[in-house]
């Protein structure tokens, strides 16, 4: 069944926007207010534009009581569970990826990838450094497309993370081959990455 993707409006801003750039909201039976990433849990839901600041408005100014019109408790460490949840989705989603053979790791097979023009994005540990970064940045300019962001340098997760989700050790670099899930990835990670700027404009 497709979901609706009809505009929503946010309850803090007032603002309307795509499903996909919002966090959809549920009451659960205990009056807790409740994050649905996934959008498919029942009951009336309020949404709020994917920014960690404006959630943190909406718990402050009693936005979620306003949205259902009735008293329900949002707590101060929901927006960080929504972060954590973004996260967690994030690196199954890259585990799927490496089994559905969209991966490749290591600096030279990574490199070869790039300068290849097969990767649509390259991830790279946020504590890496040194040469590698320095032979990949060159290897993405060589191509004359990092400017044009054809391929995306993220560096949002530790090597340790990429460790888990891959299944390998002091994993620093990776590559993520043309195909729909490492689209969606890439997407996840933004949407992950967007949220904890936390602009409200």
């Amino acid at each position: 069944m497709t979901q609706d993707m009809n505009p929503r409006t946010c309850i803090v801003s007032k603002t309307e926007h795509s499903p996909d750039e919002m966090i959809r909201f549920v009451v659960g039976p205990d009056s807790q207010v409740y994050p649905d990433l996934q959008r498919k849990l029942p009951g009336r839901g309020v949404w709020v534009l994917a920014k960690r600041a404006l959630l943190e408005q909406a718990i402050a100014k009693s936005a979620f009581s306003r949205g259902f019109k009735s008293k329900v408790e949002a707590d101060k460490d929901l927006p960080q569970l929504v972060e954590t949840l973004l996260r967690k989705n994030a690196l199954q989603a890259l585990t799927m990826c490496k089994k559905a053979g969209l991966v490749e790791t290591g600096q030279a097979k990574v490199e070869a990838a790039v300068r290849a023009g097969a990767a649509s994005a390259f991830l790279q540990a946020s504590d890496a450094g040194g040469d590698g970064v320095k032979k990949l940045t060159s290897a993405v300019k060589a191509l004359k497309v990092y400017d044009e962001v054809e391929i995306q340098r993220i560096d949002e997760f530790s090597s340790d993370e990429l460790d888990q989700a891959l299944g390998g050790t002091n994993t620093v670099y990776v590559a993520l081959l043309d195909g729909g899930a490492s689209t969606k990835l890439v997407e996840m990670i933004n949407r992950l990455s967007n949220y904890k700027v936390g602009e409200t404009d």
